[in-house]
């Protein structure tokens, strides 16, 4: 930035780019790191991701292996086992029964941003939507966080399952396993009070599930609400959350 006096009125000759970089990287909600806002049309974010190739760069579940029954992963100081029912792939409309690689992702972002400080789980009320087979809340429960994993009723037999597998002996938090059917009435362990944090993984599945999820995700947030979405990418159509 430049500073100079004209005609007696102090005139800034501000570099427009590097203004609208600062705008972009701030500090948003409870996370104490920076992030870059997406502002505008996000399909202009979209389109600038395929110009420089970042989906094809990466490789499409990389970190997990749907056909197998079970996926171990260490993290929080144990190794994870979850379970799987790639069996259950073919079934229209099942879309809980494997791990998809953004789970991996959100899951250890939420173990390096506590271990770095940028967030504290412990104690906090944390709910994740469309939990599948559980291993983002079981990580989020053992960096102490007091979790509801909610799903639909039909995906809640292998979510219990993983929960109770995995959380045993010493954990700094807690979980438990709600049923919850987006754009539906919620129940009071939902809301009272409301979350501190409310996190999903590959939640956007389908372009008729959307309205559901955001009207579930306004009823649950309040200003201290902070909102986790991690999803990918893929070829063919797109679906994208900011």
């Amino acid at each position: 930035m430049q500073c100079g006096v004209l005609g007696g009125e102090l005139v800034e000759e501000v570099d427009e780019a590097e203004e609208e970089e600062v705008k972009m990287v701030v500090g948003m909600g409870s996370y104490g790191g920076k992030v870059r806002v997406v502002t505008g049309d996000p399909w202009e974010e979209i389109m600038l991701l395929w110009g420089i190739q970042q989906p094809t760069l990466s490789k499409h579940n990389a970190f997990v292996h749907q056909s197998s029954l079970q996926l171990r992963l260490d993290a929080c100081g144990r190794s994870l086992s979850i379970l799987q029912s790639p069996s259950s792939l073919g079934t229209p409309g099942v879309t809980g029964a494997v791990m998809w690689d953004s789970g991996v992702v959100l899951g250890k972002f939420l173990e390096h941003a506590v271990e770095s400080g940028m967030i504290s789980l412990r104690g906090k009320k944390v709910v994740e939507l469309g939990s599948g087979c559980g291993l983002v809340g079981c990580i989020a429960a053992l960096l102490g966080a007091q979790v509801i994993l909610t799903d639909l009723p039909d995906r809640l037999r292998l979510l219990k399952k993983n929960v109770e597998a995995n959380l045993y002996g010493d954990v700094r938090g807690s979980a438990t396993v709600n049923e919850l059917i987006w754009g539906d009435q919620l129940d009071l362990e939902l809301i009272t009070p409301l979350p501190d944090y409310v996190i999903g993984s590959d939640v956007i599945y389908s372009e008729g599930a959307v309205m559901d999820l955001l009207a579930t995700l306004i009823r649950l947030c309040e200003a201290q609400t902070t909102i986790f979405l991690a999803g990918e990418l893929r070829n063919g159509v797109q679906y994208w959350t900011c």
